[in-house]
């Protein structure tokens, strides 16, 4: 039977461990370096020759070092003779810049697709696409897994009786629809409408969340302002307490410090992108993905469907 191989960058190696632990594995021997001025630097130390290898790179900040990295991996594998390459992104970056939104702006998503597909992957396995159309920007096969399922036992434990699932704007409201089955909740929407990036103009709750305990659901959490402002609005619209589910824990810029100063009472996310020290706060609750993505990963090496690992 064709060798399965692991390797990871620099992005997120604690989770690359675990998915190596949980295939009762190692990583693989590699190195990831930097010369004097910058530029990648990647070397495997063992032989790849005729397996399938599996390179775990979220592309999370510096996202370009990390795209980098998994480029330079996925080639010198290529070039080693594997037989073939999967890249396993937990978080896929560049995500949210999957159309033209106006005149002589790139489809980003769709060129890292170009490169990841040109620089020789033959698969791709990530969680939760902020658009699910990226699919279609890629030429190779692409398994989309969902943190639904581990995140919602996750929030059952607490045992929240009268559970209102808020998807905090009109994009949300797919993955917000997956938690209310999933927590047999109702759901809320948050509409708005912004004036440019990141700025509100206005928000408007559509729901009721009177002395209930909320959920507001996203795929992920960037600067926090999103949530945040969604927080004061259902408390101030009568809602017991808010939690938030969010799948990719970005956190950037004042991130943190807005979530720490905000009524969330706790944030819900996964390990697809690692948290360093700093970000790793009282408020915040990490469900590991590290099992779900090995299943993936041995359904792929031997050929299984993937269609029942969530």
């Amino acid at each position: 039977m064709v060798s399965l191989k692991l390797f990871t960058g620099s992005s997120n190696p604690e989770l690359a461990h675990k998915i190596a632990a949980e295939l009762e594995i190692d990583v693989g021997d590699a190195d990831v370096t930097r010369f004097s001025d910058g530029e990648v630097d990647v070397r495997i130390n063992e032989s790849v020759r005729a397996c399938d290898v599996f390179i775990i790179q979220s592309t999370s900040y510096p996202v370009n070092d990390h795209l980098m990295e998994l480029m330079l991996l996925a080639d010198v594998c290529r070039r080693a003779s594997a037989a073939t390459i999967t890249a396993v992104l937990p978080y896929f970056g560049y995500g949210r810049q999957d159309r033209q939104t106006q005149k002589r702006v790139p489809i980003s998503a769709k060129v890292v697709a170009n490169m990841l597909t040109i620089g020789g992957v033959d698969r791709i396995i990530t969680v939760d696409l902020h658009a699910e159309q990226i699919q279609g920007f890629f030429d190779v096969p692409v398994d989309v897994l969902r943190s639904a399922r581990l995140l919602v036992d996750n929030v059952h434990q607490r045992g929240l009786r009268d559970l209102v699932v808020v998807a905090p704007d009109a994009g949300g409201v797919e993955i917000a629809g997956r938690f209310a089955m999933g927590l047999g909740a109702t759901m809320a929407l948050i509409d708005r409408h912004r004036d440019a990036p990141a700025k509100v103009k206005a928000m408007r709750l559509i729901g009721d969340v009177e002395g209930k305990d909320c959920l507001l659901v996203d795929d992920m959490i960037d600067t926090g302002s999103t949530l945040t402002e969604a927080a004061d609005l259902l408390i101030t619209s009568g809602a017991k307490s808010v939690r938030a589910a969010a799948v990719h824990p970005v956190l950037s810029g004042s991130g943190v410090e807005r979530l720490h100063r905000s009524r969330i009472d706790e944030l819900i996310t996964t390990d697809t992108i690692p948290l360093p020290v700093e970000k790793q706060i009282e408020k915040v609750t990490v469900v590991s993905m590290a099992s779900l993505l090995a299943k993936a990963i041995r359904h792929v090496h031997v050929g299984k469907s993937l269609s029942n690992v969530e």
